[in-house]
């Protein structure tokens, strides 16, 4: 049955003469869990994308939250034709922030769905209702087995590893350099850097060292971005916080940024053995002075 021919036949809660039996009220407020669980899946799985460790499983992950749009639209027609009210999602619980947790709370929250549709399915005489559910939860069981072979593709795999091909790192592999190459790493290793003293302020406080090194980054960021629009180039997604680790001491931490600068520093000294437009020379040049000065601080605050 087409939708038309379900909104036909099928006579809403709200019209006049229509009995709201318990059965009725019972799906529309499983229509409800469905949509909070839709939209909740909608917001984590773009962050899940930006956190991705490839390009492949990043794509993978935006096909699967188009399903689930598809999906928020189908129910929420079907509520709003039961109901005459828009439905209000809510979002459900927070999404990890590190990617493989991330992919274990998807494929465990995709695979109790699995089972929730078809429960739900079970208890509707209606067939547009009833097909539109199974064929929901037969998406759904599919995103679980794709988001169980992310998690068998990242188990144990280093971090390290994972970051050979990002930032400064990517940059010093590499075995050729084009200038979009170019900016793409260095914007990669300025989110990095970001993301690092982020997180060491986050644990360790507002200690001044750092708080002036990420302002100076956010100036980087800028410069760059204004090279990305010159050269109509695409900004990278920011993956940044899938690399990061708590440092275990403030000492620790001095050194993660001894270690980030040392490895930003060669990455523009290799760019500027190349022959760059002016523009872009100049601000690398800029970013590799700047970066001088923070190892600087950072080996200060590592010697106390």
């Amino acid at each position: 049955m087409n939708p038309y021919e379900f909104y036909r036949q099928f006579k809403p809660f709200y019209l006049d003469g229509y009995v709201r039996s318990q059965e009725n009220l019972t799906l529309v407020n499983n229509l409800q869990k469905a949509i909070n669980g839709e939209y909740s899946a909608i917001a984590c799985y773009e962050k899940l994308a930006m956190l991705a460790t490839s390009k492949e499983e990043r794509e993978r992950i935006l096909e699967i939250r188009k399903d689930e749009k598809r999906h928020y639209k189908a129910f929420s027609d079907i509520y709003i034709h039961l109901t005459g009210v828009q439905p209000s999602p809510q979002l459900q619980e927070g999404c990890p922030d590190s990617y493989k947790k991330g992919l274990e709370f998807a494929m465990k929250d995709e695979q109790e769905t699995v089972d929730f549709y078809y429960s739900v399915s079970d208890g509707v005489q209606e067939t547009f209702i009833k097909d539109t559910l199974r064929r929901a939860a037969a998406d759904e069981q599919n995103h679980a087995v794709w988001f169980l072979f992310f998690m068998i593709q990242n188990k144990g795999r280093s971090r390290s590893a994972r970051q050979v091909d990002f930032g400064a790192k990517g940059a010093l592999a590499a075995p050729t350099l084009s200038v979009p190459q170019m900016l793409v790493y260095a914007m990669q290793d300025e989110y990095l850097a970001q993301a690092r003293y982020d997180r060491i302020i986050q644990n360790f406080g507002n200690i001044r060292t750092f708080l002036q090194v990420k302002e100076a980054e956010m100036r980087h960021i800028t410069a760059l971005q204004t090279l990305f629009e010159r050269y109509g180039i695409p900004l990278p997604q920011d993956q940044s916080h899938s690399y990061v680790t708590t440092p275990e001491s403030l000492k620790g931490a001095y050194g993660e940024g001894v270690k980030g600068e040392v490895d930003n520093i060669a990455m523009y000294d290799r760019f500027l053995t190349f022959n760059l437009p002016q523009d872009v020379m100049i601000v690398f040049t800029q970013l590799r002075n700047a970066s001088q000065n923070h190892l600087a601080a950072f080996q200060r605050g590592l010697a106390r």
